[in-house]
């Protein structure tokens, strides 16, 4: 299967800022990219592009006033295969865990840990370890928090979620793995493309989405609170310890965003000759 992906964001720019952005596949994609794409910048303005600590790959740019476009376009191979189920993939010790996944079991900016756990063990206590107490956490959240974009806030934390009972993929998502950590199940947010394949088409503008991974077996495995259903041609982005790590853009000042449009179709192999352009607005 050909997904075709990309992005055109634009900016109003008051006066000179610095931006951070986040806005490439990650690099465990590179073998099925089919028709590269390439971050492309209005106006030309240096770019600098690194690797973060948690392997996502990142850029930074001074913007200078006036409009800035970021756009970019790919066609990426996808397996077709829905997102893996794996119900007897174990729950690890912590003792047991490799040094590098423990972060995952720590209180970060939109998941606290402490606020929740009493909470956690309350509601899931009595599941059993592993994939069945993951899946029931998603049940959990998909059936008590309502799905809106006018539920969405910037500060809206896990906790948050939990009272309002509220919110976007990335609140259903930080409760989620919230509560996985409170049950000592190493949890990661992750972002990227999830387009309507294989599913009713949704009326709503594409976005990009926000899902989490979790620890079991001795290695990742997908979850999504928000659909609660394994989805195909899921294609990530960027993954860290919640939204924070993971933002699409930083600015360090003034800017208005003007335009966000985000696509991700299955095509056939004739989009891999197409040649991207995305027209000025």
């Amino acid at each position: 299967m050909l997904i075709r992906i990309g992005f055109e964001i634009v900016f109003n720019i008051p006066a000179t800022v610095p931006f951070l952005f986040v806005l490439s596949t990650h690099r465990d994609r590179d073998p099925s990219i089919r028709r590269p794409g390439r971050l492309r910048v209005e106006p030309d303005v240096p770019v600098e592009e690194f690797v973060d600590s948690f392997g996502n790959r990142c850029g930074r740019l001074v913007a200078p006033p006036g409009t800035l476009r970021l756009w970019d376009d790919a066609v990426v191979e996808d397996s077709g295969l829905p997102d893996e189920f794996a119900p007897h993939a174990i729950q690890h010790h912590v003792e047991n865990l490799p040094p590098d996944v423990l972060p995952y079991l720590l209180a970060s900016r939109y998941c606290e840990v402490d606020r929740l756990s009493e909470i956690a063990w309350s509601l899931f206590g009595h599941t059993p370890e592993g994939w069945g107490r993951v899946q029931a956490i998603c049940d959990w959240v998909h059936n008590h928090v309502q799905f809106g974009y006018q539920f969405a806030r910037p500060t809206k934390s896990a906790y948050d979620v939990y009272e309002e009972r509220r919110g976007v993929c990335r609140d259903f998502t930080h409760l989620a793995l919230t509560f996985c950590r409170c049950m000592n199940i190493p949890a990661r947010y992750a972002t990227g493309y999830l387009g309507d394949i294989g599913v009713p088409i949704s009326p709503s503008p594409m976005d990009f989405s926000g899902w989490f991974e979790v620890y079991l077996g001795g290695r990742w495995y997908t979850f999504d609170a928000r659909h609660n259903t394994p989805r195909i041609g899921r294609i990530v982005m960027a993954r860290g310890r919640d939204a924070v790590d993971v933002a699409l853009t930083t600015s360090f000042g003034s800017s208005q965003l003007q335009k966000f449009v985000v696509w991700t179709d299955e095509v056939g192999p004739e989009a891999l000759d197409w040649t991207p352009a995305i027209k000025p607005a």
